[in-house]
């Protein structure tokens, strides 16, 4: 009997080593591996350049009334925030109502008229169907009947008109803004049409500069680039979105950057001055300066990687670069990475694309 318990818990250790066999492996936990690294920021080609400009708003319109008449109130005054629909000046509406009533009067007696020829005509036709008048009376009275119906569709026109010219004495904001000029005050005769505000949508900006005709072909929509305000420490990044095709005061060209970022603070007609790098004819691409500790070898002559750093995903992002040209302090040139892009400095070849990775201590940029 003691030989069946030896066998059974012999069995029963046999089936829990099977068990254990077909359990999944436990997963092991996620390597991600501390990097340093550094910010492209040194050109090593091209040239830099700097245009002065103004802020400007990337949507603005002028305010005008679309009629005249006697400014009775103005509500509003520079650098106020408007909302769209917001009343922004008055102007005397008495002379406008009393047209609309006279409009609305002119419209009742056009009706009470039309009322009076058409039952006019509806008499002539029975008479005329039944024999007793001749022809030419019925179109008459006919031609006497369209010609009221037409005066009252003319009186209901001029009422709207009149309506409308009354809705136009409150000059309102078409869009959310900032108001950054005012040329009207109270109680002052103004004709339709003259400006009297100035309106800067809420949100973009730009930089609205001028560039010589020298430098005009190197300059193309997107080109990066950076403005520098004297009323902010750091400067702020521009992209261009706008290259005039003819010259301007001066022999220069009118050229727009929008700035990607604005801070609150910024107003229109803040100075700035824009700094971009103008490539030359015989440059295709621009070449950055790079540690030779952050590229990686690839498996062909003259084939290099980085990995960019990507701080949404925490990951490293393998990339080709071409090598350019060596420079002292053991730094190279090489294109196919940008202006503020974050590299991983050493251990490059332990990296692989999308590795999770932490940032140590960052190294200062590369430096000729």
């Amino acid at each position: 009997m003691k030989q069946g318990a030896n066998r059974l818990l012999l069995g029963l250790a046999i089936l829990a080593l099977l068990a254990a066999c077909d359990e999944a492996p436990p997963e092991l936990p996620e390597s991600i591996r501390p990097i340093r690294t550094f910010t492209v920021t040194e050109v090593a080609s091209g040239q830099s350049r700097r245009f002065s400009g103004t802020v400007e708003a990337s949507d603005s319109s002028s305010l005008s009334f679309q009629v005249g008449g006697t400014v009775l109130e103005v509500l509003v005054n520079p650098g106020d925030r408007v909302t769209q629909g917001q009343a922004l000046a008055v102007l005397d509406r008495d002379p406008y109502e009393l047209n609309v009533k006279a409009a609305e009067a002119d419209l009742e007696q056009a009706r009470a008229f039309e009322s009076q020829k058409f039952a006019e005509y509806e008499r002539q036709r029975t008479l005329y169907e039944q024999g007793w008048i001749a022809r030419a009376r019925f179109d008459n009275a006919e031609r006497e009947y369209l010609s009221a119906r037409s005066r009252v569709s003319y009186s209901a026109a001029r009422l709207n008109l009149a309506q409308r010219d009354l809705a136009n004495t409150t000059l309102v904001a078409p869009f959310d803004g900032t108001i950054s000029s005012r040329s009207i005050d109270p109680f002052v005769e103004v004709p339709a049409g003259r400006e009297l505000f100035q309106l800067d949508a809420t949100g973009g900006f730009e930089v609205a500069f001028g560039v010589p005709e020298t430098s005009i072909s190197q300059i193309t929509l997107g080109t990066p680039a950076t403005a520098v305000l004297p009323q902010f420490a750091s400067p702020i990044e521009v992209i261009i979105t706008e290259v005039g095709s003819a010259a301007g005061a001066g022999n220069t060209f009118p050229v727009r950057a929008a700035l990607l970022e604005p801070p609150a603070s910024l107003r229109s007609g803040m100075t700035a001055e824009v700094s971009m790098l103008l490539t030359r004819e015989d440059e295709s691409q621009v070449g950055y300066l790079v540690p030779l500790s952050a590229i990686a070898p690839g498996n062909d002559t003259g084939e290099g990687f980085v990995f960019i750093y990507d701080a949404e995903t925490s990951t490293v992002r393998r990339t080709a670069v071409g090598a350019a040209t060596t420079v002292p302090g053991n730094t190279i040139v090489v294109t196919g990475v940008s202006a503020g892009d974050v590299l991983a400095s050493a251990g490059v070849n332990f990296l692989v694309d999308g590795q999770r990775v932490e940032l140590l201590a960052p190294v200062a940029a590369a430096g000729g």
